[in-house]
């Protein structure tokens, strides 16, 4: 991995969504999404992404996409790994869930890093994994690990963040990996 250049920070304070329209461009291969204290306003919701292809809008791209989690209930009655598959898409062009389940409670948020490679290449697909970890509405530590492609050879320069419904609070850190 190279070194990691802070690009740009966003903060959200009861925000639908960070949109973050400039700064992706051919400067570098490799973007890094580092995100610290995502709270929902509501219980029960998924954190999600979606992006933009040049000259694009709606943030609605297609993405194909894979997702397992594990997780662990703060008593101790449940723990496993699983492929999850109602967090995949198929050719789809909905935001993509990155994390999932999420309780409102101060102690319920979640963090994580998503990484996009060259959303500039103009020949091939844009790739992406995320790894975040986050308390669920129902008291389970849960991990998400989400990886997939963006099924466009255009340019990709915006991004979209949001909650599956309503608010949230967060910061989201945009660094260019050299």
């Amino acid at each position: 991995m190279g070194i990691p250049t802070l690009i740009s920070t966003s903060t959200a304070s009861n925000s639908s969504s960070i949109d973050i329209t400039s700064g992706i461009d051919s400067t570098y291969d490799e973007y890094m999404f580092v995100f610290t204290d995502i709270n929902p306003a509501e219980d029960s919701r998924e954190f999600t992404f979606q992006v933009n292809a040049d000259g694009g809008s709606g943030f609605n791209e297609t993405i194909t996409s894979t997702s397992f989690r594990a997780y662990h209930k703060e008593d101790d009655a449940a723990a496993a790994l699983a492929y999850d598959t109602s967090k995949d898409q198929a050719q789809g062009t909905a935001y993509q869930s990155i994390s999932q389940s999420l309780g409102n409670g101060s102690d319920e948020c979640c963090a994580g890093i998503l990484h996009l490679f060259n959303p500039s290449n103009t020949t091939y697909v844009k790739h992406f994994y995320s790894r975040f970890n986050g308390l669920h509405d129902d008291d389970y530590c849960m991990g998400d690990f989400i990886g997939g492609y963006i099924n466009t050879t255009s340019a990709i320069d915006e991004i979209s963040f949001k909650m599956s419904s309503g608010n949230f609070d967060g910061c989201i850190q945009m660094y260019g990996i050299s």
